[in-house]
C-alpha cells in the first residue's frame, strides 16, 4: 500500500525520526529526510538499500519559509506527498520558576509551530490529491504533564488539539490526521539516566520496560496505511497513562 509513495519525516537524523524513516522505506516508500543541522552520512544509504529513493533536505521547520522549502523540494522531486510525519522536536527542561521566555519560545516554535508550518504547506497538495496521511508526534507528557516540562507539555498538548482540528477539516477529501503519544522510549537521553532513575521510571510503566523507537515507527506505518482512522491519539507508552 505504501510502495512508491512519498513520505516526509521531519527531525529524521536520529532516534524516533530515523526509525520512522527506515520503517517506511522497508515498506517501499520513497523518503524525504528532513534535518536541521547534521545528518548521519550513512542514513541515506541505509534507506536506499530497500530499493527506494531518498532525498535529504536541510530545513528548520520552525521557520515558515524553510518548512515551505522542504515541502516544495519533496513535491518537485516526487510530484506528490503522500505521508507527512511531524517528528521534529526539542526539549528545554527546567522548573517553571526558572524557565526563561527563550526556553518556552524555542520549544513551542519547533514542536508546535513546526508542526503547523509543514502541515500548512503540504495540505493543499493532499487536498488536491484527495488522499494523504498526516502523523504528528505528541507525547504522554502532553496528556498528563510532567515536572520541569511546562513548555514541552504545553507544546505537545497543543499538537493534540491541532491534530483533531485538522482531521475534521480535511476528512472530506480523504486525508487523515492522527497523533502518536510516546511514553518512555529508549533514546540517547534515557540511556544517560542512572540505574536508580531508570528503575523508578520503569516502575511507572505496567509493562515494566521502556519502549523502542521501532515501536513508534510501526505505529506510524499503521496509521499511514489505515484509511479509516483519523483524529486519534495513539499512546505508545507500555500502559503508563491508562
Amino acid at each position: 500500500m505504501l510502495e512508491g509513495k512519498t513520505v516526509i519525516v521531519t527531525g529524521a537524523a536520529k532516534g524516533i525520526g530515523r526509525a520512522v524513516a527506515l520503517a517506511f522505506a522497508e515498506k517501499g516508500a520513497n523518503i524525504v529526510l528532513n534535518y536541521r543541522s547534521n545528518l548521519p552520512s550513512e542514513l541515506p544509504g541505509e534507506i536506499e538499500q530497500y530499493g527506494v529513493q531518498c532525498l535529504p533536505v536541510c530545513a528548520d521547520v520552525s521557520v515558515f519559509e524553510q518548512a515551505k522549502h522542504l515541502i516544495d523540494e519533496a513535491a518537485g522531486r516526487f510530484q506528490s506527498v503522500d505521508v507527512l510525519v511531524n517528528n521534529a522536536g526539542i526539549t528545554r527542561d527546567t522548573l517553571l520558576l526558572r524557565m526563561g521566555e527563550e526556553d518556552y519560545d524555542a520549544v513551542m516554535n519547533t514542536n508546535m509551530k513546526g508542526t503547523f508550518n509543514t502541515t500548512r504547506h503540504v495540505i493543499g497538495l493532499m487536498l488536491k490529491q484527495r488522499s494523504g496521511a498526516i502523523i504528528n508526534l505528541s507525547s504522554v507528557v502532553g496528556e498528563v504533564g510532567n515536572v520541569g516540562q511546562a513548555n514541552y507539555a504545553a507544546s505537545k498538548a497543543a499538537v493534540i488539539g491541532f491534530t483533531k482540528a485538522t482531521a475534521k477539516e480535511v476528512a472530506a477529501r480523504g486525508v487523515t490526521c492522527n497523533a502518536i503519544a510516546p511514553g518512555f522510549i529508549e533514546t540517547d537521553m534515557t540511556a544517560a539516566l542512572s540505574d536508580k532513575i531508570r528503575e523508578q521510571m520503569q516502575g511507572m510503566i505496567p509493562l515494566k520496560k521502556f519502549g523502542a523507537a521501532d515501536d513508534v515507527a510501526k505505529t506510524a506505518v499503521f496509521l499511514a496505511e489505515n484509511r479509516y482512522i483519523t483524529g486519534q491519539v495513539v499512546n505508545v507508552d507500555g500502559g503508563m497513562v491508562m
